[in-house]
């Protein structure tokens, strides 16, 4: 699969990614946060190997982006936006229209910048500069998570995109052991919309 090109988001300093900033974790070391209830604050884009695929999830991209990056003003958003928009440079699946792009740029901007966009929860988030392999993250996060007797669709989420990061073929048994519970708790959980994600994911490896 073609390797996205970060050089323009780099070379301009672009945010894409943030800890949560007002959450206080239930437990910290110097490896992962860890939230009993979960937190919202946790944003993590071009996290997976996944394209985006579709226009609401580049639509939030762009959001995210926006949100990230106050000291941008629109001209230099749009920009971005192009950037990421752009297929040659291996963000998205898809080509747009000049107009289509135009009325998606305008529906981001006409929204509420100071408002953060809607996410996906995170009970676990492990430290930026820490390297594990995927057996380390599964046991750390089945020791954590065994706090928590449910299995949400969000945390299910981010458990496939930690596998798809560590370039590992998703299945319900991985996703089991993450969560040390049985594949039947996955397949009664996991939905129809996560199926296809699952199946997206693992077709990008």
């Amino acid at each position: 699969m073609s390797q996205r090109n970060f050089k323009y988001l780099h070379d301009n300093r672009i945010i894409y990614g943030r800890t949560p900033i007002t959450d206080v974790p239930t437990d910290s070391t110097d490896i992962y946060d860890y939230y009993e209830n979960g937190t919202y604050e946790c944003y993590a884009l071009f996290r997976s190997k996944a394209k985006i695929t579709t226009f609401k999830s580049l639509k939030w991209h762009f959001l995210v982006i926006q949100y990230l990056n106050t000291e941008l003003n629109l001209k230099e958003l749009k920009k971005v936006f192009e950037y990421i928009a752009d297929v040659k440079n291996n963000f998205v699946t898809f080509t747009m229209s000049r107009a289509a792009f135009n009325k998606l740029v305008n529906d981001v901007f006409t929204t509420d910048a100071e408002r953060p966009p809607k996410n996906r929860i995170r009970k676990v988030v492990f430290k930026p500069n820490k390297i594990l392999t995927l057996s380390e993250k599964l046991s750390i996060v089945g020791q954590l998570i065994g706090k928590s007797k449910m299995v949400t669709q969000d945390m299910i989420y981010d458990a496939m995109l930690s596998i798809n990061e560590d370039k590992h073929k998703i299945t319900y048994k991985k996703l089991a052991e993450y969560f040390d519970c049985s594949t039947r708790t996955i397949y009664r959980n996991i939905g129809n919309q996560l199926k296809l994600e699952k199946e997206l994911l693992n077709k990008e490896l």
